[in-house]
């Protein structure tokens, strides 16, 4: 049985390095900046450009898809952070003393994953209710309203895509131990491979399963039709259904790992 005292001791103490740790302020930082900037310019030009859509992009447009387009970059930051909740500490080497502080391996593991998803979680709301309301102003007469049909489940969705993001970074750098290694395999599959993959119709089928992919399935409160290469056969609950064996199929390989190595 856990004692619950040793577990909110060991949770205290994880929050306080999320807290203190230099890296923090600048990876979240860097991901609210990225996610309204980029999102207002980016809806901006959508703005400008809406009259020279043709009449299927019109029918298929989705204010809140758009204004959220550009977590697909702030959300690198993030995995970043995440990354560096567990690498730093095996760079460093402090994960001995963290380790002789706390013993039972499974109490130290799930404290820094809780520690850093309900952060990832309190800055993620901040973040994506901004995102969304500027968005929406810069689209002007072709932006939408929060009490729209869709759009509360998109925001929220949203939210946990980039909680449960958060969560899959940490069991992956758990897993590698090592900070360049595990944003080397992140951020390339996130951003670049991932990206390129989802559009080429013939990998599409397994690529479309990878997590940015389903998290704009998450983050969208239209769906596009079969012609469009943002269409998925699978809708957004589903997509979060597969996010989460993502997260936890990455979490719990991070304490397989975690309990059968030496630090």
């Amino acid at each position: 049985m856990v004692n619950t005292v040793a577990a909110r001791a060991a949770l205290s103490a994880e929050l306080i390095k999320v807290r203190t740790v230099r890296s923090t302020a600048w990876a979240l930082a860097l991901t609210f900046i990225l996610s309204v900037g980029l999102g207002v310019l980016f809806c901006l030009a959508l703005r400008q450009g809406f009259d020279r859509m043709d009449q299927r992009a019109r029918v298929n447009f989705d204010p809140v898809a758009a204004g959220f387009y550009s977590l697909t970059l702030g959300q690198i930051p993030l995995v970043v952070f995440g990354v560096l909740c567990v690498g730093t500490e095996y760079t460093s080497g402090t994960i001995r003393a963290s380790l002789a502080a706390v013993p039972r391996r499974g109490v130290f593991y799930g404290a820094k994953v809780l520690a850093a998803t309900t952060s990832a979680l309190a800055f993620s709301l901040v973040t994506v209710l901004v995102t969304f309301f500027t968005a929406q102003a810069a689209l002007g007469p072709h932006g939408t309203a929060l009490g729209e049909p869709g759009v509360p489940r998109a925001v929220v969705l949203a939210c946990v895509y980039l909680t449960l993001l958060c969560a899959f970074a940490i069991g992956v750098a758990t897993m590698l131990r090592s900070t360049a290694l595990s944003l080397g395999i992140m951020i390339p599959l996130l951003f670049l491979d991932s990206q390129g993959l989802g559009n080429i119709p013939k990998v599409r089928t397994v690529a479309q399963f990878l997590p940015d992919q389903v998290g704009q399935v998450m983050m969208q409160a239209v769906r596009p039709d079969h012609s469009f290469v943002s269409y998925r056969p699978f809708g957004p609950w589903t997509a979060l259904g597969i996010l989460v064996l993502w997260a936890a199929a990455a979490c719990a390989g991070g304490y397989l790992l975690l309990r059968r190595r030496d630090a």
